[in-house]
């Protein structure tokens, strides 16, 4: 091989490389969509009380205490899985009602020297669509996380 480069060579590498990584950024983004559209949760399973749910859960910023699928602060337990882990069977949106309502009402505990989450004073059908939306990301498939029943 020469010692010296021309200009030639170097533009021949140049676009040779560059068509080589567009390449496999159009394979992996190619790959990423596909992998995406079969996994993703169902759309039909979005009802009106899991997106009230969601509304809630951002309005209420649980997100700055609580993780749900590995997102968000570590200050508080993973909700991704809380129904899993209250023994709530899914699609037993009573069951998961009154676990939450009993836990959520329970706040603050007063126990010194605990986190305390506080009491948001929801309404019945406020506990309604949360408890639908925990059971909505309950049923999404995370690629095993949270890595261990606990959260």
């Amino acid at each position: 091989m020469r010692e010296v480069m021309t200009k030639s060579m170097a533009r021949n590498i140049f676009y040779g490389g560059s068509l080589f990584f567009i390449l496999i950024f159009v394979g992996l983004t190619a790959q990423s969509h596909l992998y995406i559209v079969n996994t993703s949760t169902d759309k039909a399973t979005l009802t009106p009380s899991v997106a009230a749910g969601k509304h809630l859960w951002e309005k209420h910023a649980c997100i700055n205490c609580h993780t749900i699928l590995g997102e968000g602060a570590y200050f508080a337990p993973e909700l991704g899985n809380v129904m899993t882990r209250w023994g709530v069977e899914p699609g037993d949106n009573q069951a998961a009602f009154d676990a939450l309502k009993a836990w959520m009402d329970a706040m603050p505990s007063g126990i010194e020297g605990r986190r305390q989450m506080p009491n948001f004073g929801l309404t019945d059908e406020e506990y309604q669509n949360l408890a639908d939306f925990l059971l909505w990301t309950d049923t999404i498939r995370a690629q095993d996380w949270p890595p261990n029943d606990a959260g």
